[in-house]
């Protein structure tokens, strides 16, 4: 079997499925693990993803209004050498990986076979990751790999669910998708908040990422906000950290601010899903969920960096044991 991924979360659940070495060409955003860096990258992007995050959005919308070229571009003679009988792609979104439609050009045009399966995920819910993973599991034969990988996500799921409800309070939790403008988490990101024990602010479980004004923000009185932009780990978040002070936390200056990394984290629809929701209840309930946060320099094992626990100021939460700012789990 010889497996194409041009998705980052697909890749994970590939490779989750026991199936890493079959995987013979990646798109150029693939990282994780990090033993898939050496593979074919069959992907670029035509958006360039320095500057502002204002100016990144920008150039992003002006690509698809103009609808000129797509945001990627596939390497068609790259795909046509390496014969894949599997490509897994996405039609969710053109702004988080090549478009379905290219995908189909690329094997119509340069593949001599018409074996070639396209397995296209479009997750909106939870529930759709984990069927995505047995999606991705019957295309690559491994099946039972993939009835085993989903009870696995989904017993961790519900543990983390049952803890949740001896929580005497929800809070009211906004999730950042983009700084500016700001974005809310939509799609899966309700679900999660949820689970975590919150109330998810804004947003419905399914539906895109709504834009909202920094006083629509406020008018959502939110208790914890996570600043997780899509694509974005956590230190190139905090190149924008003046931003996010000035904009997101004054909009609600009693919420206790969070930065996470959502590149590697909760906007990937793949297993790495369950490990966002731990890092979520750690942060929506860092009393109950605290073991869940990375041990740092300078304070007991399993405590949250104490500057989790002041209202504004300090946004990122956790630190990792070499001092770097940003959250994850052990």
């Amino acid at each position: 079997m010889r497996i194409v991924s041009l998705l980052p979360s697909a890749t994970e659940i590939v490779c989750a499925l026991g199936a890493e070495a079959e995987l013979v060409g990646i798109s150029h955003e693939c990282d994780h693990p990090e033993r898939v860096r050496d593979r074919e990258v069959l992907t670029r992007s035509r958006i360039a993803a320095e500057g502002s995050s204002r100016a990144i959005d920008a150039r992003v919308r002006e690509a698809l209004v103009t609808g000129a070229l797509s945001i990627y571009a596939v390497d068609d003679e790259k795909l046509a050498r390496l014969a894949p009988d599997v490509i897994v792609t996405q039609d969710l979104c053109e702004v988080c990986a090549v478009s379905l439609d290219d995908v189909r050009s690329a094997v119509a045009r340069l593949s001599k076979r018409s074996d070639v399966r396209i397995v296209s995920l479009r997750p909106t819910r939870l529930r759709d990751v984990f069927g995505d993973v047995e999606r991705v599991a019957e295309a690559i034969g491994r099946v039972e790999a993939g009835r085993a990988l989903r009870r696995d996500l989904e017993a961790r799921v519900a543990r983390i669910a049952e803890r949740a409800r001896d929580a005497p309070r929800r809070p009211r939790v906004v999730s950042i998708e983009w700084i500016d403008p700001i974005m809310l988490g939509g799609t899966w990101m309700p679900e999660l908040i949820e689970l975590a024990g919150g109330v998810a602010a804004g947003v419905t479980a399914g539906a895109a990422a709504p834009t909202v004004s920094p006083e629509e923000l406020a008018a959502l009185r939110p208790d914890v906000i996570v600043v997780k932009p899509c694509g974005f780990s956590v230190e190139r978040t905090l190149r924008e950290r003046d931003l996010v002070e000035r904009v997101i936390v004054a909009s609600a200056p009693g919420a206790r601010t969070y930065v996470a990394d959502g590149n590697a984290f909760f906007n990937r629809p793949g297993p790495r899903l369950v490990e966002s929701l731990e890092i979520m209840a750690a942060c929506v309930h860092p009393e109950i969920f605290g073991d869940l946060a990375i041990d740092g320099p300078h304070r007991p094992p399993g405590q949250l960096d104490p500057r989790a626990q002041q209202p504004h100021g300090h946004v990122p939460a956790v630190t990792n044991p070499d001092g770097t700012p940003w959250l994850r789990i052990k």
